[in-house]
């Protein structure tokens, strides 16, 4: 971790509580699916925590964000509430979507989650919509895109960044390059060496932050946000991370590179976020987000 960043105890510490909750309640839902508690299609977000929680505490609920079908860990961070997270994967009624949705579409408006949505490349022309409203009302608002690098290989990608350039959108796109388009390596399926340079072929700002680092996240998320808050026009993040699971629970993850694979759960970043884990965990096994997580929702 990075301590050139000037970033207050008080944020450290609320995006270290978001880290701990997204990496027990990925474990949790593991856990039941693996029991039989649970059935359900599962896509493991573990190794990703630090993006979305480094990035949500400098959104408001006002805020938009538009994810994909791996993208429980930017709802949770964002705020979606846990006990409707796991009504919803049960098929309850007081689920986020009252139950018809499941894991891979989930939305809570209140807190600004408008759509998951399990097409590849999709949360980015939609992101663009809510960017285009909020600009034409002049509410202050931003929108967020996450994906993964296997969509900035879609054509929606270099659509939804050239339109939001040429109209000065107050969009955000995250990419989230955990080096893996489902079972492919990024090597073998992207001609960039870096996807944050094809920022430039749209007139945009691009960046490539170390995804694992919290306060370099946040310090590159909060200028992309201040810059599109105030009439500057989008930015593209690529934050650089590795998921320690196959593409989908089940998976044997037999294509990953097994020296690769452990270099990276070695420096597992929620670990490496505070010097003392286990110290430092208490605060939120007291929660009732511990609670929840042990009952499974």
């Amino acid at each position: 971790m990075n301590d050139n960043y000037a970033v207050d105890g008080e944020t450290r510490v609320e995006i270290y509580r978001r880290m701990a909750l997204l990496k027990a309640n990925d474990e949790r839902s593991r856990k039941v699916i693996k029991t039989g508690r649970l059935m359900m299609p599962y896509y493991s977000y573990r190794g990703q925590e630090c993006i979305p929680a480094a990035l949500a505490v400098n959104l408001t609920d006002r805020d938009y964000l538009c994810t994909i079908y791996r993208g429980i860990h930017d709802m949770l961070a964002k705020g979606l509430p846990l006990k409707e997270l796991w009504a919803e994967i049960a098929g309850r009624i007081d689920g986020s979507c009252k139950g018809k949705g499941g894991p891979m579409h989930l939305t809570s408006p209140d807190k600004g989650i408008m759509v998951t949505t399990g097409i590849v490349g999709s949360s980015m022309p939609i992101a663009n919509g809510l960017a285009l409203a909020a600009q034409l009302s002049g509410d202050g608002r931003v929108a967020v895109a996450t994906f993964g690098d296997g969509a900035s290989n879609i054509g929606a990608f270099h659509e939804a960044l050239n339109m939001a350039s040429v109209w000065k959108l107050p969009a955000i796109f995250l990419c989230q390059n955990n080096q893996y388009g489902e079972h492919t390596t990024y090597e073998k399926a992207t001609s960039a060496l870096r996807i944050a340079d094809r920022a430039i072929a749209y007139n945009m700002p691009g960046v490539r932050v170390d995804g694992n680092d919290p306060l370099a996240v946040h310090a590159v998320t909060l200028e992309a946000i201040e810059r599109a808050r105030n009439g500057g026009g989008p930015t593209l993040i690529e934050a650089m991370t590795f998921r320690f699971h196959g593409h989908i629970y089940g998976d044997d993850d037999a294509y990953m590179d097994p020296a690769r694979k452990k270099a990276a759960m070695e420096a597992d970043p929620v670990r490496l976020c505070c010097k003392d884990w286990r110290q430092s965990e208490v605060g939120c096994r007291s929660a009732p987000i511990r609670r929840l997580l042990r009952n499974g929702g």
